[in-house]
């Protein structure tokens, strides 16, 4: 059962959709989309359990897939491009290899087509255990959330998930605010989060991978997983970023992903 996505949609041309990834939200691709959108309509999606897109119990590549499909098709869309990041450059690996008809050209941001170890097991843990209920101001979420996010950039980031409980929603002695994300399904369905997307065969249209030089994401054993899936791959390192190489530099990753989606035009 696919969900509705919340979506934006901005700028004129071919359509282009962009895939946050996990903890994120339509927002956080905000100034790739600002960049490209004098080109492209750019079309920025919450995934679901995310951001204001509905929440389900059931969360895999195949039916995330589904949902940008449903969604091509809700919006008349029969081809696009795909950017993803992270979790979403999975999202759109699934889709071209699931309906690559439906798929232009795919790029996707710091992240392989393979399975990954756990590696957000301390922020699940941490985000699901914060007792909201003493929370009366992003301070004092910051503060509780320092005990298990290090980073001040990333606990920045996990906060822009935090919302005020509408006033006609309140409760006496109950929380002020509450998190968008639908935290409960996204521990469960971690595991399916940290496997490879898959299809049948290969997507054979043009795809360009987009590398932090400072990230471990993709690394050098994972060319002939790369190879197999998307024998048109082409790998692009942006210098001096990490993960969030699209907001690092900005500029730099858009040149790139503009440079890639004009060829052949």
């Amino acid at each position: 059962m696919t969900v509705a996505l919340n979506h934006r949609i901005t700028g004129e041309g071919p359509p282009l959709l962009l895939l946050h990834g996990l903890f994120g939200s339509l927002d956080n691709l905000g100034g790739i989309a600002r960049r490209l959108e004098d080109q492209w309509q750019i079309h920025a999606l919450d995934e679901r359990n995310h951001g204001s897109s509905p929440h389900s119990d059931t969360m895999d590549y195949p039916v995330m897939a589904g949902d940008v499909i449903a969604y091509m098709d809700a919006q008349g869309l029969d081809k696009v491009s795909l950017l993803g990041h992270s979790m979403g450059g999975k999202v759109a690996m699934q889709v071209a290899l699931q309906a690559p008809e439906r798929v232009d050209k795919l790029i996707v941001a710091d992240i392989a087509p393979v399975s990954y170890k756990p590696r957000h097991d301390a922020i699940l843990e941490g985000l699901t255990g914060m007792d909201l209920t003493s929370v009366r101001s992003r301070q004092d979420a910051d503060k509780l959330m320092a005990d298990f996010v290090e980073e001040p950039g990333v606990r920045q980031f996990l906060l822009k998930n935090l919302e005020r409980v509408p006033r006609e929603e309140l409760q006496e002695g109950g929380a002020m605010f509450r998190w968008r994300l639908n935290l409960p399904v996204i521990d469960a369905c971690y595991e399916n989060l940290a496997r490879a997307p898959e299809g049948d065969g290969p997507f054979e249209g043009p795809v360009l991978f987009l590398k932090g030089a400072e990230s471990a994401y993709i690394q050098e054993k994972h060319r002939d997983d790369i190879q197999r899936l998307f024998p048109q791959a082409q790998l692009r390192i942006i210098q001096g970023t990490g993960h969030w190489l699209h907001a690092e530099k900005a500029d730099s990753f858009a040149a790139l992903c503009r440079r890639f989606l004009s060829a052949g035009e």
